[in-house]
């Protein structure tokens, strides 16, 4: 065939094997999960090992039962604690990782060795990082005892057995939330649009702002997930998760923004000072903004490491401490210890739907940039 050269055979029999792996390992195993979620596998504790199961279409009935069963309350409080830990993982990660390179990007003494250094617990595994602040967090141990050093009396938080929780709200009103939530996003994008001149994506997502907005205010209230009030709110077991999580990956944000301060051109800060700028005009009008893309990237990467962590909160809280569980875990719990399968796969399913709400938009933007140039 015209066009089929011996580089062009070359290159698809290297790669046929890899994408026939990547099809069925990945979007084939992905499919079936998805496909396992809307059955009734292993709500028959006599079907759910069975040689050959009988398993029933269910539709969204699993997923129903997630947001609005009596029983998945622990599912509800994971959903929210996830947010809750994705934001301040996020926020600490990006503020500890920009304060470092800041400080890296001034040619200290023993630059390499501090770098080496804020870099280390990246090479880690979340098990073993989890294994180290366990024991530091310990009640009676670790940090608490800190201090004693000053002939303070010993702290007696506790750092991953506490039930308190704050900014509890009430489930029933997640349908307001996130509604009111999706506006304000697609209101900036309408923003955004309209100061870039594009007409069309401005009415588009001015008009789905809207709608969402009226949606909040005159149906949502009317729907009711649970016949009762159902709190839920920010976990304070999660406060030490969240330390030694960002204590891990901070490493790398300053990784990524040293980098990024270091391929500023020293011109662009010479013409700044020429005009009048001070240190901090300078980096709020220039530093700062050409470091947005380099932002925008690790929070996706950190999005997604934090939305399906699993083994730093195994490690450090246990399978069953329930104040600071996560879906992943529950995941696991669900299907391989209760053997219910089909609701395992729809936290699993719930999960992967997260994980592209970050993944994809970014992905689509950075196409249509390629695109572009």
């Amino acid at each position: 065939m015209k066009g089929l050269t011996k580089d062009r055979l070359w290159a698809i029999a290297v790669l046929t094997p890899s994408l026939l792996l990547l099809g069925i390992f990945v979007y084939g195993f992905i499919a079936r999960t998805v496909y396992v979620s809307f059955t009734d596998w292993g709500n028959d504790p006599a079907q759910a090992l069975a040689l050959n199961p009988i398993i029933k279409w269910v539709g969204f009935a699993n997923y129903q039962e997630l947001f609005t069963g009596f029983l998945q309350g622990r599912f509800r409080q994971e959903m929210v604690s996830t947010i809750f830990f994705t934001v301040f993982f996020i926020l600490g990660c990006l503020g500890l990782g920009l304060g470092l390179a800041l400080a890296l990007d001034r040619n200290p003494k023993g630059e390499a060795l501090w770098r080496t250094i804020f870099l280390f617990p990246m090479s880690l595994s979340f098990i073993v990082t989890g294994t180290i602040w366990r024991w530091m967090l310990q009640p009676q141990g670790g940090v608490n005892q800190f201090p004693t050093a000053v002939g303070a009396p010993a702290s007696t938080f506790g750092w991953l057995s506490s039930t308190d929780s704050i900014w509890k709200f009430d489930w029933n009103l997640l349908p307001i939330i996130t509604a009111v939530v999706v506006a304000i996003v697609m209101g900036v994008l309408a923003y955004r649009a309209f100061a870039s001149g594009q007409r069309t994506r401005t009415i588009v997502a001015g008009a789905s702002a809207a709608v969402l907005l009226l949606w909040a205010i005159f149906i949502a209230p009317n729907l009711k997930m649970l016949p009762a009030p159902e709190l839920h709110g920010f976990n304070l077991a999660l406060i030490g998760i969240i330390i030694a999580a960002v204590w891990q990956m901070s490493g790398y944000t300053m990784a990524l923004y040293l980098a990024g301060l270091r391929g500023i051109p020293e011109e662009l800060r010479e013409a700044a000072r020429v005009d009048g700028a001070n240190e901090i005009d300078m980096y709020r009008r220039v530093v700062f903004p050409l470091l947005s893309p380099i932002t925008l990237s690790a929070m996706i990467i950190l999005g997604h490491i934090s939305l399906k962590i699993f083994d730093l909160v195994y490690a450090m809280a246990g399978p069953d401490n329930t104040f600071a569980s996560v879906p992943a875990l529950n995941m696991y719990l669900t299907s391989f210890r209760q053997n219910q399968f089909a609701l395992g796969a729809a936290i699993g399913t719930i999960l992967l739907i997260l994980v592209a709400f970050i993944i994809v938009p970014y992905l689509s933007s950075q196409f249509r940039t390629e695109e572009s140039h």
